[in-house]
């Protein structure tokens, strides 16, 4: 009776969104033993990340999606909807429409795949073509190399026989498809792992507010470390519902855009397209440029036209310029305030930890250890790097 007694502040203090962050208090003054200890146990924990990113990547991502859900199923609560029944009831909506979405692109991605003979072909013609028409520095530079062997050779009274040519390389088909089918198991390992995060959300979804109040009473037996626990969960919850629901309409508008632009210039499966921009787009930065790069090459192999292709190319930056940039940054910088640099190393650090997934969870993951390092004594250097 007493552990629950000392939890009912916490419980309250959940539905206080309005809390303002605790103030800071002066940084801690580490030893030299301390500060290597607590670099020693940082390196530790990123080495431990990388090797046990199979189970992490569900993980944190199971988490995220439970807080974007959240207010759905609380909704659905006030509705006098069981806590299980709304959670099942969000998540099988959810996986409704992401299966539809899948369902419904299925003729434009099986067009693009019937047509990669075709494109291979062109491609290899064109290359062909530009072998025939102009001889490359290279060439020059090979004959140059050729012509003073047999120079030397002369010089020295040896042979001036060149060797034999290189053996031409064979095998491209094989190749090709042991990296199809290397692919191919990356995608069910995906599938996997989303399926594993729906799962977690599920569970956490279900559970409700159990989980956040295990946490404030882990803080301590203080009532005023537990509120300062609370209020941090609070804008966590804040700001990833934020991140999470402006990155999806963000996402939606930049693929129905790419859509109706590639349409208009009349390029083959503008509907795929659009989808896999709107896809690589959750990667900051480097997203819009993958997505513009794969377009004006597709666009070129199906059309022909350069110009068509550096169209293409050019409307997809200018959607992402207009959208991406503009809407994005305008409705994140009004949920979490974070300094730009920092996050955009960050984003590159989560990359090479987790690669594509670490791309897409970076901004969330440092939205989160923001919010912990505002309210955290011994991390205000943390808090003073990530804050604008």
């Amino acid at each position: 009776m007493a552990g629950s007694a000392a939890v009912e502040p916490a419980a309250v203090d959940v539905s206080l969104p309005d809390a303002q962050p605790a103030p800071l208090a002066p940084a801690f003054k580490y030893t030299a033993v301390e500060r290597a200890t607590i670099g020693i146990a940082v390196l530790a924990a990123i080495a431990a990340a990388r090797v046990a990113e199979p189970f992490l990547v569900p993980v944190v991502v199971g988490i995220l999606l439970s807080y974007t859900l959240r207010p759905a199923v609380s909704a659905l609560e006030r509705l006098h909807l069981p806590r299980f029944a709304g959670a099942a009831m969000v998540i099988a909506l959810l996986f409704s429409l992401v299966s539809a979405a899948a369902w419904g692109l299925r003729d434009d991605f099986s067009a693009a795949i019937a047509e990669l003979p075709n494109a291979a072909r062109k491609l290899r013609l064109v290359a062909a073509e530009s072998a025939r028409d102009s001889q490359s520095t290279m060439t020059h530079v090979k004959a140059a190399a050729a012509e003073l062997d047999r120079a030397a050779a002369e010089a020295t009274g040896k042979s001036g026989s060149l060797p034999p040519p290189a053996p031409a390389i064979s095998g491209v088909a094989s190749q090709v498809q042991g990296f199809l089918a290397a692919q191919s198991s990356k995608a069910l390992l995906v599938i996997s792992e989303i399926l594993v995060a729906f799962l977690l959300a599920f569970f956490l979804l279900a559970a409700g507010d159990t989980f956040r109040r295990k946490v404030a009473h882990l803080a301590g037996a203080s009532l005023a470390r537990r509120r300062v626990t609370v209020e941090a969960l609070n804008e966590i919850d804040s700001q990833i519902q934020s991140y999470m629901v402006t990155l999806l309409i963000s996402n939606v508008l930049i693929a129905l855009a790419v859509w109706g632009g590639l349409a208009l210039l009349g390029v083959s499966n503008p509907g795929m397209w659009g989808a896999i921009v709107g896809l690589l787009h959750v990667i900051p930065y480097a997203g819009p440029v993958i997505g513009a790069i794969a377009v004006g090459i597709g666009t070129l192999l199906d059309s022909g036209s350069v110009s068509t292709a550096f169209a293409a190319m050019g409307m997809i930056f200018g959607i992402a310029m207009l959208i991406g940039v503009g809407f994005t940054t305008w409705m994140q910088g009004r949920a979490c305030r974070m300094n730009a640099v920092a996050a955009f190393v960050g984003v590159l650090f989560f990359g090479w930890l987790w690669g594509g997934w670490g791309l897409l969870l970076g901004m969330p993951l440092l939205a989160v250890l923001k919010s912990i390092a505002d309210r955290v004594d011994g991390m205000h250097m943390v808090s003073e790097m990530l804050s604008p």
